[in-house]
């Protein structure tokens, strides 16, 4: 009779193709940490499962749109934000490849597992390639005229790579950029290339807003010795850097509105009882 231990290391790299069978020589034994580890088991296929099928749906639904024509996925990511760049991101994924484990809205991946999974969009992809809009840009020409032009330019470079593509899927709203353009709503979570796209360019995007605060961040240091005020200067200034017009207004209003509660919460309970 197998122990316990290895029992649990069995159904521990059991497949949902081998888990049935031996589940059916399991089933009668009585011992609970055998019955526990059949159960763990059990849950971790049924997920497996789930997940698989949800990937099926991501890449089925995406050939069907496709018609059997080479298609590239687009996705921005950074509109929202008050500051740093709008991020393009363009993924021709490889029709014959496996699955890309985890691939989702990038919104839907928790951030300590997103590196892992851009890398291996980037390793199995036929092409692929980020555009960064500035936020200067954002302010000097609008972010409806900056995403068509990212777009353009992130459809261009794929293109340059030797990929022409013949169906373009779009997240969103359609922004007629391109005669090939399929807008599909919430792309980024039923369209496995627009999910790539989303997850590359959020990677991208960090990068780059990481590697501009270290650059501010070297060249304040390197100007004067950081006393306390500086430091505190400092931390508005990893927010005001990078920040859009229309951001760095709100971001200052907040902190007058912030500055004006305090005033007068102090100012309430700074009074006497005889006042």
């Amino acid at each position: 009779m197998r122990s316990i231990a290895e029992i649990r290391a069995l159904l521990k790299e059991a497949t949902p193709e081998s888990f049935p069978a031996l589940e059916r020589t399991l089933v009668s034994d009585e011992r609970k940490g055998v019955q526990q580890a059949l159960a763990t088991a059990r849950r971790r296929i049924e997920r497996e499962e789930q997940e698989h099928a949800r990937l099926m749906r991501l890449y089925t639904f995406e050939q069907e749109l496709a018609g059997g024509k080479v298609v590239v996925g687009l996705d921005e990511v950074g509109r929202g934000p008050l500051a740093g760049p709008v991020s393009v991101g363009a993924v021709v994924l490889d029709p014959a490849a496996a699955f890309i484990g985890g691939l989702n809205d990038s919104k839907q991946i928790a951030e300590a597992k997103r590196p892992a999974i851009a890398d291996e969009v980037k390793r199995s992809a036929r092409a692929f390639s980020v555009v960064h809009i500035p936020p200067e840009d954002i302010d000097a020409f609008g972010i409806m005229a900056c995403l068509k032009r990212a777009f353009k330019t992130a459809v261009a470079n794929i293109e340059a790579q030797g990929i022409v593509p013949e169906v373009i899927l779009l997240d969103g709203n359609p922004l007629g950029f391109d005669a090939r353009e399929i807008n599909v709503v919430k792309g980024d979570a039923r369209c496995a290339s627009i999910a790539a796209a989303s997850v590359i360019a959020k990677g991208e995007r960090a990068i780059y807003v990481s590697s501009a605060m270290r650059s501010w961040s070297n060249t304040i240091r390197s100007i004067q010795d950081m006393t306390s005020l500086h430091r505190r200067g400092m931390a508005v200034l990893r927010i005001v850097v990078l920040s859009r017009r229309r951001g760095l207004l709100l971001f200052i209003v907040l902190r007058i509105a912030r500055t004006s509660q305090r005033i007068v919460r102090f100012r309430v309970t700074s009074r006497t009882p005889n006042s």
